[in-house]
């Protein structure tokens, strides 16, 4: 029987498993995400960040291992318990013949909002989503991405403790994608804890702490800057001279044990890139290196922050080497 972890902790897996038919589904999954966290769950389809989900909304029971919302197992939860939580399922599950505003007043119905407050928060739904003036458009007549902005603002019409939301933003433009990220960040900041499964993997940049899966395992979980230290080996510089000067340049920078790894490429004449521990500290010291090389021109020295999509890849990639 699974004992009550810590309350204030509101999202606990230990060695969580789910399994269906032909292998597929997760293993041995252990996650602790502290209360006003945003952590994005990123991975690649059929990875299991949906059975990941409905492990943690209780639509599935795990086969072994626990799993706990709020201090307690989410396929026991009382009527209560599910009122602190908002859950954005991938595929449309409102009422189609309803519409927007219909759907948002039929949600907030179900958990007990008092009329008193109801017309402001829904009002406030309908712009936060950009809704306002499709409220009276029947939900079949919305486009995809139209359809999952209302799951969103149904979500979180009651202003839950803890969202769920599977993909929230597949389908949505770059812009209001932004805003709806804006608004995770403003419920995280009021203490909320948020729960992103995400297409894009370049959102991860945007959560507190990821999670990345491959294989219905989960490879790795820290926050965005770790797994990046992670993935590339460490911090990277990235120095520019002029293209005939690189030579010169490199081979100063070998001469020093903190700097040797690097790696430079024809695409990008005069562009060199130097993995250390520490960009901060490594920085003015590589300038040291090559201000005292006779006659070299430094265009730029910078810390280089990789766009997560790489880091993604090379994290997909050392798994796969480990499962070779």
């Amino acid at each position: 029987m699974s004992t009550v972890h810590n309350p204030n902790v509101p999202i606990f897996m230990r060695h969580a498993d789910r399994q269906f038919e032909g292998g597929a589904g997760v293993h041995d999954i252990s996650l602790t995400v502290p209360a006003g966290t945003i952590f994005g769950l990123i991975g690649p389809s059929g990875c299991g960040k949906t059975t990941t989900v409905r492990l943690l909304t209780g639509i599935y029971r795990p086969d072994s291992g626990e799993v706990q919302v709020l201090g307690r197992p989410p396929h026991r939860f009382s009527q209560r318990y599910r009122k602190q939580i908002g859950y954005v399922p991938q595929q449309f599950a409102l009422y189609k013949l309803l519409s927007v505003r219909e759907n948002l007043q039929f949600a907030a119905s179900l958990q007990g909002m008092n009329l008193f407050g109801r017309q402001r928060r829904l009002n406030e739904m309908l712009d936060f989503v950009e809704l306002r003036d499709a409220r009276n458009r029947l939900a079949d007549h919305l486009s995809g991405g139209m359809q999952r902005r209302l799951m969103l603002a149904c979500a979180l019409i009651h202003e839950p403790q803890i969202l769920f939301a599977d993909e929230p933003t597949a389908g949505i433009d770059p812009v209001l994608r932004e805003k709806i990220w804006d608004g995770f960040r403003h419920s995280r900041d009021e203490g909320r804890s948020i729960f992103v499964t995400t297409q894009y993997v370049g959102e991860a940049a945007y959560c507190d702490l990821v999670g990345v899966m491959g294989m219905g395992e989960m490879i790795a979980v820290d926050t965005p800057a770790n797994l990046r230290r992670r993935a590339l080996g460490g911090d990277i510089l990235r120095i520019v001279v002029p293209g005939e000067q690189i030579f010169s340049a490199t081979t100063a920078l070998r001469r020093h044990q903190e700097l040797r790894r690097l790696r430079y490429s024809h695409d990008e004449p005069g562009v060199i890139y130097v993995t250390v521990d520490d960009a901060g500290a490594a920085l003015p010291h590589a300038l040291d290196v090559l201000r005292a090389v006779d006659n070299l021109q430094i265009r730029s020295a910078q810390p280089h922050v990789p766009p997560f999509d790489e880091v993604f890849v090379r994290l997909m990639t050392q798994q796969e080497a480990v499962h070779a």
